[in-house]
């Protein structure tokens, strides 16, 4: 499903942004944040199946003919078994299927925008990773694979397409997204307001808990049973906020991967 929007008190249109991927947290506040920036937001939706090459083709037939695209997130990604899988036990299907969908339709997806990006020698690509992509995580193979992937296309699309005018960027959210805080939230532990970050109280039953806060950054599993210490989560429209510095930044000094993580986090 795709569909558009533009904040009509912001500046005029600048052109496309489109955004794959666009779930209630990290993907709408990109979304809102683009908007409000001026741009006209085409919004693929996380019901677009991202592994079908001929999904793909026919959403960007509908966004390409909005105007030039000079944006492109790629923020789909396959949901993650909630424990650790044995590797004897994962699945060809669930296998191929993280492949796809990290990094096969942000392979399909590029190619839609690329030409245009080059042909005008302007635009960016940013790819939404997440801890998988930087470590290998015992359990999680077919996520894990999925994202190296996704990593490794950023890398080789950067270095092919930055000198023509492409700024292309790995983003690594490291964390556990919430909903958008507004502009001061209250820590239950201290019963103060600040603007530093909001907290989830969240049961961490040993490792393997913790490992799945690392790897799915927009889900709260509730292991239960005690210890339950603070988590600070993350703010999606400050995550948004960062989206848009690497759009904006000046191409002297572009940036080609960048993890985010709350200053309370788990490491």
């Amino acid at each position: 499903m795709m569909r558009s929007m533009h904040m009509g008190n912001s500046a005029p249109a600048r052109g496309i942004a489109a955004i794959v991927g666009v779930g209630p947290k990290l993907g709408r506040s990109v979304a809102r944040k683009f908007a409000h920036e001026g741009y006209t937001v085409a919004i693929l939706a996380r019901d677009l199946d991202c592994s079908d090459s001929r999904s793909i083709r026919e959403a960007f037939e509908g966004v390409l003919s909005l105007g030039f695209v000079e944006v492109l997130v790629y923020n789909a990604y396959c949901p993650a078994a909630l424990q650790p899988t044995n590797f004897a036990d994962v699945s060809l299907a669930a296998f191929e299927r993280s492949l796809a969908v990290s990094s096969v339709g942000a392979f399909l997806c590029a190619q839609q925008v690329i030409p245009g990006m080059v042909e005008r020698r302007k635009g960016t690509i940013l790819f939404t990773g997440c801890a998988a992509s930087l470590n290998g995580i015992p359990g999680f193979s077919d996520l894990c694979c999925g994202k190296f992937a996704l990593r490794g296309l950023s890398q080789c699309l950067a270095r092919e397409f930055q000198a023509l005018g492409v700024h292309i960027a790995h983003v690594v959210i490291d964390g556990l997204v919430g909903s958008p805080r507004g502009p001061s939230s209250t820590s239950p532990s201290t019963g103060s307001t600040t603007g530093g970050g909001w907290w989830q109280r969240t049961a961490v039953v040993g490792e393997q808990l913790v490992q799945r806060q690392q790897v799915e950054g927009e889900v709260v599993v509730d292991g239960g049973g005690p210890p339950e210490p603070m988590m600070m989560m993350m703010d999606p429209d400050s995550l948004a906020q960062t989206y848009w510095h690497l759009h904006v930044q000046d191409r002297t000094c572009w940036t080609q991967e960048i993890d985010l993580r709350p200053s309370h986090s788990q490491q």
